[in-house]
């Protein structure tokens, strides 16, 4: 099913018209002719043809169960009598999905919502191609919103180039967009957007999670520290070697490169002891 424009005359002609069809059938009546009746009969019928469409609106119009077409211009309206006239909404509404418990891609519990701007662009798709638009729309964000959420891991810890849904929430988005578009295409509706809401461990395993985030976190800034720390202790030794400030050998570079160390490395202020020789 696919929509497509139905006639309808603007109803001021249309109610004109009703007027100058019914002034003729009192006019015939009185000169006794049963014209006038035909007139009137005319009168009667064409009434029902009269309808309103709001702004952003659409109203599919079935005569005796078959599909005469959609009119989308708002205003008043005079179209084929005796037709059901179906409102459909084109106005851009959200579905906030309630929170989800789902498993992510290495099986972890996982809560997530989302919100899904939508609006209906193909009013006889979205009236006749599926039982509620409104209810098939929510089932299948809710669907493809639990695809989305196994296909990816809540976060990385290993491979930090590698996509999960709390580090790469714009793909994750764009994609779940995607696969709802694909997913609501028959139901006439067009996806504007679609966002995650909420993204949150389950609360069975969010304080492991979190402990092992922290630890990979220290992890990684004590990776950094000791980076920075050998590279400058060796900046620092070979300043010393090139200026010729002094010359040691390996005992003592060795444990000047240890004591530089310690105190780069550590989370203390380190306190430096003065050898003032012996008593030998």
């Amino acid at each position: 099913m696919t929509e497509k424009r139905t006639w309808a005359l603007n109803g001021f002609i249309g109610l004109l018209l009703e007027v100058v069809l019914f002034a003729l059938g009192l006019y015939f009546l009185s000169e006794g002719s049963l014209i006038g009746v035909l007139f009137l009969l005319l009168v009667a019928v064409g009434i029902s043809g009269f309808f309103i469409v709001q702004p952003n609106e659409a109203k599919v119009l079935i005569f005796f169960g078959q599909y005469l077409g959609s009119v989308r211009r708002s205003g008043f309206w005079w179209g084929t009598p005796f037709t059901i006239r179906k409102k459909v909404s084109l106005r851009v509404r959200n579905f906030n999905s309630s929170k989800l418990k789902v498993n992510d891609v290495e099986g972890n519990p996982i809560e997530i919502a989302a919100v899904v701007v939508f609006r209906v662009v193909d009013s006889a798709k979205a009236l006749f191609d599926v039982d509620n638009y409104e209810t098939f729309v929510e089932i299948q964000s809710e669907t493809a919103l639990r695809h989305i959420a196994s296909s990816y891991p809540y976060d990385t810890f290993e491979d930090i180039n590698a996509s999960s849904l709390r580090g790469n929430a714009d793909e994750v988005a764009a994609e779940l967009a995607r696969e709802l578009q694909q997913r609501l295409q028959v139901a006439g509706v067009e996806v504007l957007e679609a966002r995650l809401t909420h993204l949150a461990y389950a609360t069975e395993i969010a304080g492991a999670m979190l402990q092992r985030q922290q630890a990979a976190a220290i992890i990684a800034a004590r990776q950094k520290i000791v980076e920075g720390a050998v590279g400058m202790v060796q900046m620092a030794v070979n300043k010393l070697k090139e200026d010729g400030v002094i010359d040691l050998d390996e005992e003592r570079k060795a444990a000047m490169v240890n004591n530089l160390m310690v105190a780069i490395v550590s989370e203390r202020e380190a306190h430096p002891v003065i050898n003032t020789g012996t008593i030998y």
